[in-house]
């Protein structure tokens, strides 16, 4: 088969330490595998063939419904995320679909309206709500008719783990935080890199900060401009990752994991948790609280029967909110709770006779 072709050139060429899908520790459910593909490869397309995967071209990053046309949304952010976690990957010699795999499908739980909606749905589902679970259970349960997408551990595994809240670090965590294979550690660490950057200018094209507010020793390290800060990000992590042991963990070198976690840290200051930045996001979640409440009152005319039957109507409102893009939860909520013009039953002649 083309198949064995293929997983014969990764056991030549790929570095000792990449994973190997002849190796993977397999899907949920077994299944016969693809005469052409090797089963990374196949997950990765079956991610971007998701329903999930294109509705993040509809879901808040930052700005949210932003009027210009540059912006970034959550799959432009997805997408950049595995441009940068595919080179990180070829000069290491690792696995390039698995590192794509993780990295393209590790935001298909992201709720509407970014992570104040995911703050908001947090709040309000009984045990709370993280978006690297629901991935999972995207992938795992709801796509393709509850079918799932029947992943392989490996991808599965990265998605799990690329999550880093505030404070947390892009690498260097303790084993059992940090994805077990290099090509998961890989995206997580290109994630932050993506959104560092690009949230930085994103944030200067709307005008919520300037370039010469950015503090100025991690741009004296890692440089003026997205591209040049990028380019010092990945080429610490390939070198100090090649210089130590990079069969067991990513590295960066200090200096330049300080500079990175400073504009982090800078970011949620300034952007993030800015009140004129985040103004129309804190009107957006109030529409996520006021869907809640409304699906769980009529759950049989919105929420998936199968799932209110096996748990709960709370994990069947969780399931249905968090899959909506921006617009359809803003929609949806206009049709539940604004008052639409009454149809007054007059012709349209007899209308303009009383305007007149």
């Amino acid at each position: 088969m083309i198949r064995h072709e293929l997983e014969a050139r990764e056991a030549q060429y790929l570095a000792p330490y990449a994973a190997r899908s002849r190796g993977s520790k397999g899907r949920l459910r077994a299944e016969p595998e693809d005469p052409i593909r090797p089963a990374f490869h196949r997950d990765r397309d079956r991610i971007v063939h998701s329903k999930a995967f294109r509705r993040l071209k509809h879901k808040t990053q930052v700005f949210f419904s932003p009027a210009g046309d540059h912006y970034r949304t959550r799959l432009t952010h997805t997408l950049e995320v595995a441009q940068i976690a595919r080179t990180v990957s070829k000069v290491l010699g690792l696995n390039e679909d698995l590192t794509e795999a993780i990295a393209l499908g590790h935001d298909l739980g992201h709720t509407p309206f970014g992570h104040a909606g995911e703050g908001v749905l947090r709040r309000l589902m009984p045990g709370g709500f993280n978006h690297y679970e629901h991935s999972l259970r995207i992938v795992d349960v709801l796509e393709r008719g509850r079918r799932g997408l029947n992943l392989t551990w490996e991808v599965r595994n990265g998605i799990a783990k690329h999550s880093k809240g505030r404070d947390g670090a892009p690498l260097g965590m303790e084993p059992s935080r940090r994805a077990a294979t290099l090509e998961g550690q890989v995206a997580r660490v290109a994630d932050m890199i993506a959104y560092v950057n690009h949230d930085i200018d994103d944030a200067v094209r709307a005008g919520v900060i300037d370039t010469s507010d950015l503090p100025a020793s991690p741009l004296d390290l890692l440089g003026r401009t997205s591209s040049e800060r990028i380019g010092a990000l990945v080429s610490d992590v390939v070198t100090s990752t090649r210089a130590t042991r990079p069969d067991v963990e990513l590295r960066m070198s200090p200096p330049v994991l300080n500079a990175l976690t400073s504009l982090r840290a800078f970011l949620f200051g300034a952007v993030y948790e800015n009140r004129g930045a985040t103004a129309e996001i804190a009107k957006a979640s109030g529409i996520i609280g006021g869907l809640w409440e409304r699906v769980r009152q009529a759950p049989d005319a919105f929420l998936d029967p199968r799932t209110l039957e096996e748990d709960g109507v709370d994990a069947a409102a969780r399931d249905f909110i968090a899959g909506m893009t921006d617009r359809f939860a803003v929609h949806l909520y206009k049709r539940l709770f604004i008052p639409r013009p009454w149809a007054t039953g007059t012709s349209r002649r007899e209308d303009d006779r009383a305007g007149e």
